[in-house]
């Protein structure tokens, strides 16, 4: 198998493409030519709430990975929601209203249990536990099932470990790098992470993903196959990260005081799903963190990008707020040069 290790998501980024182009096969699939490893991959986090992409080159979206996050952990399984910051991910519903291998659905409502709650529970009561897995993928409705939508990640494992720190592996039957291991899901799993371990008033400690099929498709390996240089080098030293030296930081989750409870916190969230940016939040994540971010966002979509900027200001997050603030930028830029030409920027 495999290792790869790296700091964060944005330094293993190209840890994982300089490994990919050093030994990789080319297969035929479906949705086109890929690279992919030649065996199963273990990719380690060492810091798993260092979680943002800053690659110019990649462009990810922030704010889609955020709020699919948030939507997860709330056990939503809606296409509305998600929809609303990613254009094209309706084309991956059957049916155009909900998702069938939607994450957070599965570890809340689809066994019908909340597995969230019985894994915190279960570690509670005995930090030792090493029987604690939340499920995915389901036999029943997955296996030989056809249609667009499968859990790629099957199962979760939960270990507190020697250091009193919660570790986290995630198993996956099969990856995309670029969008999916390094780039979504990343940030859904880190999140789900961070969660499960604030409320075992634990610190996150090390995020495993070990993929059966880890790949990239060539159309999207191709224009980042140059970030393998910015890859760890036994000369150069490790890759740098905007949070390398504190010049930005994670805003936690949980921000524990006697009024920091589980169920209140779960009311904010499903608040936030269902009603936005509204007043009345409880916890200093929502305010000060998920309702900038969202107005920001909503300034985005009609074009106003100062607004959008000046919102992002208020966003305590001062990661997700670099890379929001670049990937308008970037677009501002776009729009700019789009009318210069006489083109049209949609």
């Amino acid at each position: 198998m495999k290792v790869i290790e790296s700091r964060n998501a944005h330094t293993m980024l190209p840890n994982v493409l300089d490994a990919l182009g050093q030994n990789s096969d080319h297969q035929e699939t479906r949705n086109g030519p890929v690279k992919v490893f030649p065996g199963p991959v273990a990719l380690v986090y060492r810091e798993p709430t260092e979680r943002v992409l800053f690659w110019a080159e990649r462009d990810a979206n922030p704010f889609f990975h955020f709020f699919e996050a948030l939507w997860m952990l709330g056990g939503k399984n809606d296409v509305d929601f998600v929809s609303q910051f990613s254009r094209n991910i309706a084309n991956y519903s059957d049916d155009g209203l909900t998702f069938h291998g939607a994450y957070g659905y599965r570890w809340r409502h689809h066994f019908e249990r909340d597995q969230l709650d019985e894994c915190i529970a279960a570690l509670l009561k005995n930090p030792a536990d090493r029987r604690v897995v939340l499920q995915m993928w389901d036999p029943r409705t997955d296996l030989g099932r056809q249609g667009k939508d499968f859990p790629c990640n099957l199962a979760i494992t939960f270990t507190v470990n020697m250091g009193n720190r919660l570790d986290m592996t995630v198993f996956n039957r099969s990856n995309d790098i670029i969008w999916g291991a390094v780039g979504a899901n990343v940030v859904h799993m880190t999140m789900l992470h961070e969660y499960v371990a604030s409320w075992l008033r634990l610190v996150p400690g090390t995020y495993h993903q070990i993929s059966t099929n880890m790949h990239a498709y060539l159309n999207t390996y191709e224009p980042l196959k140059d970030l393998a240089k910015m890859a760890d080098d036994p000369y150069r030293g490790p890759t740098q990260s905007p949070y390398n030296n504190a010049e930005v930081e994670p805003f936690p989750m949980v921000s524990y005081s006697r009024s920091q409870q589980r169920e209140s916190w779960d009311q904010d969230l499903e608040m936030f799903l269902g009603r936005g940016p509204t007043p009345g939040f409880r916890h200093k994540f929502f305010k000060r963190v998920a309702v900038p971010m969202w107005d920001a966002y909503a300034y985005y979509v009609n074009k106003d990008y100062e607004g959008a900027l000046a919102k992002l200001g208020q966003c305590k997050a001062t990661d997700w707020r670099r890379a929001c603030a670049e990937w308008i930028g970037r677009r501002a830029i776009a729009r700019r040069k789009a009318e210069d030409d006489g083109v049209k920027y949609d």
